[in-house]
């Protein structure tokens, strides 16, 4: 409805949705239900899907078999893939040999946390932001329709647009992208608990902050079904007449449910006291 492009099903669905501290844990089956969650709704965007850590590391094949499953089960339009070791290269072209759109992404690759020593920008000395450029140009020589560029300085960010014949799409890479992409959880402020603030990337731009709504709603809900006040009779849609309510209780007192007539007539009376 906002006109959004592009919309990705991230792997970032693992920290945000189920509450892992890392995106490594989401398996295929759990990123195929959101994938196909989000095509249901979703129906003018471009939709591409995450492959998961672990499904798609050990072989073309393996990353084959698991970029069509995104696409005939997920119903994505395409996939994206993190990194730009010579095995993710010769996988991205395999994908796009199958006659799947490819989606590189490089830069801070969050799957990779484990060899970066956690999540931490790159290109930010020489060798690194050359090491930037030259991955986002073998990703595009593998046949990758666009780039994602995460957590590298701006200047390097721009080199990289400038040398790619592909779009680049930013997330903590600064204006000189050719699109940008936040997790919509950290833009729409949903996540506010602690436990979540202490992740919230510095780059993400809160435009709106969600989160101490949906509290606010919580608390106020809870309220108000301590103290009695809702469900008044406003939230009370479905009627029986009073002369009905009235046979209702005799038939309760025939079986011997006298409490249980008294309390039919009486929630009438409270009811109407109400209204």
């Amino acid at each position: 409805m906002a006109g959004i492009d592009i919309c990705l099903v991230g792997d970032s669905a693992s920290m945000v949705v189920h509450g892992h501290d890392t995106t490594l844990p989401i398996t295929v089956d759990e990123m195929l239900v959101h994938c196909r969650a989000v095509a249901r709704g979703a129906k003018n965007p471009m939709l591409v899907g995450d492959l998961p850590f672990g499904s798609y590391e050990s072989s073309s094949d393996q990353a084959v078999d698991t970029a069509v499953r995104i696409l005939k089960e997920g119903g994505m339009d395409a996939i994206k893939l993190e990194g730009g070791s010579p095995s993710r290269i010769v996988a991205a072209k395999a994908i796009v040999e199958a006659g799947i759109a490819v989606m590189g992404h490089v830069g801070l690759t969050p799957q990779a946390i484990s060899v970066l020593g956690g999540f931490r920008p790159q290109g930010r000395n020489i060798l690194s932001a050359v090491k930037v450029v030259e991955t986002a140009l073998a990703l595009q020589e593998a046949g990758s329709f666009s780039i994602v560029l995460e957590c590298v300085p701006a200047p390097v960010a721009a080199a990289a647009t400038a040398a790619l014949q592909i779009p680049t799409i930013g997330i903590g890479a600064g204006p000189f992208c050719s699109g940008q992409v936040l997790v919509y959880h950290d833009l729409l402020g949903m996540l506010q608990h602690p436990h979540h603030a202490k992740v919230t990337p510095k780059f993400c731009k809160q435009y709106a902050r969600i989160g101490d709504v949906i509290n606010k709603a919580l608390l106020e809900y809870k309220e108000d079904v301590m103290n009695g006040s809702f469900p008044d009779a406003h939230y009370s849609p479905y009627k029986i007449s009073e002369a009905d309510v009235e046979g209702f209780s005799n038939e309760l007192q025939k079986l011997g449910f006298d409490k249980a007539a008294s309390a039919a007539s009486e929630a009438v009376q409270k009811l109407n006291a109400t209204k």
